[in-house]
């Protein structure tokens, strides 16, 4: 039989009601002649519970408990669910991590799928059983302990499934109905797309898009798993949600697919640094080691043998970049006259496949920007985006103008 997995996020199993609704959706796909493999995350807001408990009995936590105690959530949906589709006369059986197994890295509370034997469960299917509820979000360490694999897990246990059993797709269900031009939250003119590239999924997600979790994207992109985005509470037909596919399965795209945005960034200026050879690895290893997530770095012209160094970072990692530093310069290793943070910036970004054959992209982008009076503070452009940094107050007024700009409302 050809395998499908379907995915269901916390909003979707948050109550039994919506374990039975999803419930009736995997019966549907049962139906159609498909053996499902089932993906769950916790109930919404328990992950959160576990967590708070775990910190509250110990602060200083030992990382293997701490990842036996927040992957019960899971287990919870996993079994609920399989105990509906039983009462729906779906032969259902739930697995844990563990069973299946599910080989991960030691690395607790942020794992990584090495590998994930399909003989447990083949052989089950071969038995009659059509729906495998796998617990989400965690595996099996080398040792034999239980493993998690950081927020968002899920869905790249999606991914992985897969993956290694060859499915036809791999259905995503959330509390949206599709991947948008933009936030619909902020710009009411954002339509739902039917497609979109991983490349163009991958920019989106890393940029600050939440629909997808990024390292289930690569995965995807990877391994070519067709990925489909759905609402868990909208009527199902068969073009509902978004596509993420191979760029060749998309006949006809817009030169940019979507406008993203990341609210809480920092823009951090080391003034007057020595400029000479090694001086970037002087000042990003530290970083790195306490770390903080670098993303933009702008070097300016060096002036009498001194430079000025920017990057951004989240806000919430400002202190942290900033004792790293001041550190290294304690140590020798840098030597810097000021470091100024400026925790009141967004990143606005525009992403499109289609940049890679037209020309002009980044010039329409900055005279829009220029025409609303918004001063851009940092530039990074790739193959397929251009990133600027912004003043934060500006960030809803510089996303509605480029999506109009790039008339984003329009298909194809």
């Amino acid at each position: 039989m050809p395998v499908l997995v379907m995915k269901f996020g916390g909003t979707s199993v948050a109550t039994l009601d919506r374990i039975r609704r999803a419930a009736k959706r995997v019966g549907v796909e049962v139906s159609k002649g498909y053996d499902v493999i089932v993906i769950v995350s916790a109930m919404s807001g328990e992950t959160n519970k576990l967590v708070g408990y775990v910190e509250e009995t110990s602060p200083l936590f030992d990382a293997r408990e701490y990842d036996a105690v927040v992957a019960s959530g899971e287990n919870v949906t996993a079994g609920l669910m399989a105990l509906t589709l039983q009462e729906m006369d779906v032969p259902a059986r739930s697995w844990q991590g563990w069973q299946v197994p599910v080989k991960t890295t030691s690395a607790h509370s942020a794992a990584r799928i090495e590998d994930i034997p399909t003989d447990n469960i083949r052989q089950k299917f071969g038995e009659g059983m059509k729906v495998a509820v796998v617990a989400g979000f965690q595996g099996i360490s080398p040792e034999g302990r239980i493993t998690t694999l950081g927020r968002g897990g899920s869905d790249t246990t999606a991914v992985a499934f897969a993956a290694a059993f060859g499915a036809e797709r791999c259905d995503i269900y959330t509390d949206v109905d599709g991947v948008y031009t933009t936030d619909p939250r902020i710009c009411e003119k954002a339509r739902k797309l039917d497609r979109i590239a991983f490349e163009e999924m991958l920019e989106l997600a890393s940029l600050g898009a939440k629909v997808l979790q990024t390292r289930s994207v690569e995965l995807a992109m990877r391994y070519k798993v067709r990925l489909r985005v759905v609402s868990s509470f909208e009527e199902q037909s068969d073009d509902a949600g978004t596509l993420v596919c191979a760029e060749e399965d998309i006949m006809e795209s817009n030169v940019v697919a979507g406008v993203a945005y990341s609210r809480d960034e920092a823009k951090m200026t080391l003034v007057s640094v020595a400029d000479r050879p090694g001086i970037a690895a002087a000042i990003f290893m530290p970083l790195s080691e306490a770390g903080v997530n670098v993303d933009m770095i702008v070097q300016n012209i060096s002036e009498e043998g001194r430079t000025d160094m920017t990057f951004s970072c989240p806000t919430n990692q400002v202190q942290r970049a900033e004792k790293a530093l001041a550190e290294a310069k304690t140590r020798g290793d840098i030597n810097f006259h000021d470091l100024v943070a400026d925790t009141a910036v967004a990143k606005i970004s525009v992403v499109g496949i289609g940049m890679r054959s037209h020309t002009g992209v980044a010039a329409k982008m900055f005279k829009v920007l220029s025409d609303e009076g918004i001063n851009i503070k940092v530039i990074t452009t790739s193959e397929i985006k251009i990133s600027v940094l912004i003043d934060r107050k500006y960030m809803e007024l510089a996303v509605q103008a480029l999506h109009d700009a790039f008339e984003l409302e329009k298909t194809g």
